[in-house]
């Protein structure tokens, strides 16, 4: 008969830490895989997204679109009512259907790395936020970097799914 360890606290003792298991919806080359694509989408929709911000203040701030090109120069403000006709692409215009198309992959992106760490759905509503706030995918991402790197150091265990 052995005798009991008394540095080692018993089960069931206040004392006790209670290891989980942690289980992730992929392996750890998955979810490092889904959070670069997360953290390129958050960089790239937050660049647009202050594009936008540009666009609204020259829209109902100054009542006008951005041109490129046309007989005004390589860039120019033009009057909203006259934008239709002008010579020129139209950059207004472009960048916010450019943001929308981007918002929407952001979002797979932000799905597929919440599905994967299987976290609560508030913070996949956080991560969504990121893209229609202005300047916060930057902050949310870095902060969503951080926490995916140190929950797959601390549960190793959980790397191989299959």
């Amino acid at each position: 008969m052995s005798t009991p360890d008394v540095n080692k606290p018993a089960a069931g003792a206040p004392g006790a830490a209670k290891k989980t298991r942690r289980r992730f919806g992929g392996t750890h080359a998955q979810i490092l895989s889904a959070v670069t694509f997360y953290k390129v989408l958050a960089y790239a929709t937050g660049f647009m997204l202050l594009l936008v911000v540009v666009e609204m203040i020259a829209a109902y701030g100054m009542h006008s679109h951005i041109m490129i090109g046309g007989p005004e120069g390589l860039l120019s403000l033009t009057d909203k009512d006259f934008s239709d006709t002008a010579e020129g692409f139209n950059f207004s215009t472009t960048v916010l259907i450019v943001h929308g198309w981007m918002y929407v992959v952001y979002l797979i992106a932000d799905f597929r790395l919440w599905q994967m760490m299987r976290w609560p759905f508030k913070q996949f509503l956080v991560m969504a936020l990121g893209g229609v706030v202005p300047l916060l995918s930057f902050i949310v991402e870095r902060r969503i970097h951080r926490q995916v790197e140190s929950e797959l150091a601390a549960h190793p265990e959980a790397a191989s799914r299959y």
